[in-house]
């Protein structure tokens, strides 16, 4: 498979990368040999950019997955991205220090402030900003970014010293927002405006890779035409997919090494986040972990999600304190 820059970091990576969250503990939940077998295959295959987070709990995956590579020198070793919700200097330190530990690397390739909510969340995790930077400033890290939903957030970037963007971006928009200059509220976003920072980002050197080409599974029908979409944005460089098994590889490989047929369809995968209502305390703390703003009040008081916004990203369900949050 074809390797690409990302952006003037000088990191070669295919244009498409293998997503760990679905096999984590708050979707699939594999055993950690079922787990690490996937992602020593995708590397096999030729897929070279593995992204993974410390919230996701997927480094146990990736640790036997990587002594084993180290053991074969046919194997190029990947490129690793992660990522943490740290919100303050030390936090981030001893994050980056973690994800080192771990997996046992001298230092990763790239890592980023996951998940900021709109310019105003970055500027209130500067402290686990700066972290980043002298990290990266000590050789710990060699690329540095965030990954966002938000239009807002991945504009801020073109202010700051920043290596890296991972956004959300997908052909129906699923997931995207932002907040409007003055605005204490964010909104559903066009994907043209996503496109536009995309193509600002990556104009100024900015390196592109983006998430939840398939909305978080809504819009795996499409297949090919939503893969397409994604890896011919202009600027994007690779599209990172969650895959969780041998089949998801194998047809992602297929498709970039343009093998795969042109009537080609998934089977159709009919699991949906859900609440389980005779669990449900109606305490709200997962409507208010929801980035994607999918979950409502139901007529009974409880918890509801609505599959039309839901992206599958998962992040509700370790917040549950009575675990109601379900994956069917």
């Amino acid at each position: 498979m074809i390797r690409k820059q990302l952006g003037l970091t000088g990191i070669m990576v295919t244009p498409v990368g293998m997503g760990t969250l679905t096999m984590g503990f708050s979707q699939k939940n594999l055993a950690v040999p079922e787990g690490a077998g996937i992602i020593y295959h995708a590397v096999k295959r030729g897929i070279n950019f593995l992204d993974t987070a410390e919230y996701y709990d997927t480094y146990r995956y990736l640790r036997p997955a990587l002594d084993k590579i180290r053991k074969n020198p046919a194997l190029e070793f990947p490129v690793i991205s992660s990522k943490s919700l740290a919100k303050d200097y030390d936090g981030m330190k001893a994050s980056v220090e973690n994800c080192l530990s771990a997996l046992d690397i001298p230092a990763v390739d790239i890592f980023l402030l996951h998940e900021i909510r709109g310019e105003h969340d970055f500027e209130e995790r500067g402290g686990a900003w700066k972290a980043l930077q002298d990290l990266k400033e000590e050789g710990l890290i060699k690329a540095v970014g965030i990954s966002t939903h938000h239009v807002d957030a991945a504009l801020r970037m073109l202010r700051e010293n920043c290596d890296v963007v991972f956004p959300l971006i997908n052909r129906e928009a699923l997931g995207v927002r932002t907040f409007d200059k003055g605005s204490s509220e964010d909104r559903p976003a066009r994907r043209e405006e996503m496109e536009s920072a995309i193509r600002k980002l990556a104009g100024s050197g900015i390196g592109i890779y983006t998430m939840k080409a398939f909305g978080g599974g809504n819009l795996i029908g499409e297949y090919q035409r939503n893969l397409s979409y994604a890896a011919q944005i202009p600027g994007n460089t690779s599209v990172m997919v969650g895959m969780g098994s041998i089949q998801e590889i194998d047809d992602a490989v297929r498709f970039f090494e343009g093998s795969l047929p042109s009537d080609y369809q998934p089977e159709t995968n009919r699991k949906q986040m859900k609440v389980d209502q005779s669990d449900c305390e109606g305490c709200g703390t997962c409507m208010r972990r929801c980035v994607s703003h999918a979950i409502h009040w139901n007529e009974n008081g409880l918890a509801e999600i609505d599959t039309n916004k839901c992206v599958h990203c998962g992040y509700c369900a370790p917040v549950c304190p009575v675990r109601a949050i379900i994956f069917l």
